[in-house]
């Protein structure tokens, strides 16, 4: 297998550049001019968002495959298109590679790419690829469509609102640190906490279906349940009331837990990267969308209070406490 040496940029464009397209009728252009050419929707709000990914700091290779790193590496961005109510329509990729990096390498990166763009019919539609002298780089940016009427913020919540999340939280951190453990195969348990770290599912179709059901309010959970529900409380100027026995986790993670020597709460509250939802509604509207069948597991775990109560954790012995945003940040 040749290494991008050999290979060069433009032999390297045209290998990943094949099966980019997964719905023709909106991309008038893709990869293989100086920009994208694109059809937008009319009568529908753009979105925009982008992540980046730096190795040994957002991801080793020593705990996932190429085929992996490329799915998550579109899966977070179009779990960002999800918590905006949107649908998720076209992708810019750019990564700066090592000049050794195999070939091999690059193509099972872009299938883990193409593979979970197939299933959500989004058009890869240009980036950049560059030299890294040290360590790999991927930028992701994905374009995004929305209805205004199902357009929805984190700045919506009200008083007396109930908080509620979509699936299991604190399973990603505790897969995470399995991994980093080295000895998890031998564990039966770990098999759904380090396919959620691995592979999370985006949730793009409940997001919809959320916005359509007149939540109030609205974020992806990916630095962790205590950071996203002060970022909502912040830009809603409201506080929170959650209680610590309501917050959904898999029965894994107390084995994991136990394990690792780690609560199975300190995963749910600050392990971040679930890229579930979490969302505010008032109470008579949750009431009918809890009696449709969404197809994913909805758990209310509080309510929203006056932005003087703060935001705060009913802990399983009775105490409260302040829940401060202390999940993942970069700089801290």
């Amino acid at each position: 297998m040749l290494d991008l040496k050999q290979l060069g940029e433009f032999g390297l464009i045209q290998l990943i550049s094949e099966n980019t397209i997964q719905d023709p009728g909106s991309v008038v252009a893709g990869i293989g001019d100086d920009a994208a050419v694109l059809l937008p929707a009319p009568g529908k709000l753009q979105l925009l968002t982008a992540d980046m990914l730096v190795e040994n700091v957002h991801f080793t290779l020593a705990t996932t495959s190429a085929w992996q790193l490329g799915y998550k590496s579109m899966a977070v961005n179009l779990s960002d298109i999800a918590a905006m109510g949107g649908i998720p329509k076209h992708a810019v990729v750019s990564i700066a590679l090592p000049r050794e990096t195999e070939t091999e390498f690059v193509v099972a990166f872009y299938q883990g790419m193409k593979e979970i763009c197939r299933e959500f019919a989004v058009n890869i539609v240009g980036g950049d690829t560059v030299s890294s002298p040290q360590g790999l780089i991927i930028n992701v940016t994905v374009s995004g469509e929305v209805e205004p009427a199902n357009l929805i913020r984190r700045s919506g919540a009200q008083v007396g609102d109930l908080v509620a999340v979509t699936g299991a939280l604190g399973s990603s951190g505790a897969g995470l640190d399995l991994l980093l453990r080295g000895d998890w195969e031998k564990h039966k348990f770990a098999w759904p906490l380090i396919t959620a770290h691995l592979t999370p599912r985006p949730q793009v179709r409940t997001g919809r279906l959320l916005a359509m059901h007149g939540v109030t309010s609205m974020d992806d959970i990916s630095d962790g349940l205590a950071s996203e529900a002060n970022e909502i409380a912040d830009a809603s100027k409201v506080g929170m009331r959650l209680t610590a026995g309501k917050i959904p986790v898999l029965p894994e993670i107390g084995q994991a837990g136990e394990l690792l020597q780690k609560d199975y709460l300190d995963y749910a509250l600050y392990g971040g990267e679930d890229y579930e939802l979490i969302f505010t509604i008032n109470p008579d509207k949750y009431g009918k969308l809890a009696a449709e069948d969404l197809g994913v597991r909805l758990t209310v775990i509080g309510e929203v209070v006056t932005a003087a109560q703060g935001v705060t954790l009913l802990k399983e012995d009775g105490r409260s406490m302040i829940l401060e945003p202390k999940g993942y940040n970069h700089f801290r």
